[in-house]
């Protein structure tokens, strides 16, 4: 098999994991007892999502949900990152928030090395890069994520 080939089947694989976390999204609910919430917004594109996170005395994320509604890389990216930080402490999680904004945000991979989380099923959201109009729907979560994180007052947006 040829790169071009190789290349192909990766990117129809990514699709095939956003569409699956869009049509099926983990951990879509409200969580009552959370202890950390933020509201996340992108004016340009109409997404909106509210993440729960409930932090234990050890600062671990022991739970999160979202609610909210979006475009498929939007919903897909919030059901990833609920995926992703569950058990982490919420240091990790900060740094899965950094790590994950950076390599969306630059046309290169972000620095992961102060990452020990495995974040190869976030690959999946790579493709937006070549988008510029779509980076603000696949990073919404997880600037939610760090303004829950940081008990910020107001709602994380893109802009």
């Amino acid at each position: 098999m040829n790169v071009a080939t190789d290349n192909s089947e990766l990117q129809e694989l990514y699709r095939e994991v956003i569409l699956d976390h869009a049509r099926k999204p983990r951990n879509f609910r409200r969580l009552d007892e959370a202890t950390h919430t933020a509201e996340g917004i992108n004016p340009l594109c109409g997404d909106k999502l509210h993440l729960y996170l409930t932090v234990d005395a050890n600062e671990r994320v022991v739970e999160v949900g979202f609610e909210g509604s979006g475009c498929a890389i939007s919903m897909a990216s919030a059901s990833l990152l609920t995926e992703t930080i569950a058990n982490l402490s919420v240091a990790e999680a900060d740094a899965c928030f950094q790590s994950v904004t950076a390599r969306l945000n630059q046309a290169s991979a972000g620095d992961e090395t102060a990452v020990t989380t495995d974040l190869s099923k976030l690959r999946a959201l790579d493709g937006v890069r070549a988008h510029p109009s779509r980076i603000r729907c696949a990073t919404l979560a997880w600037h939610a994520l760090h303004a829950a994180l940081s008990h910020s007052p107001t709602s994380a947006t893109t802009e």
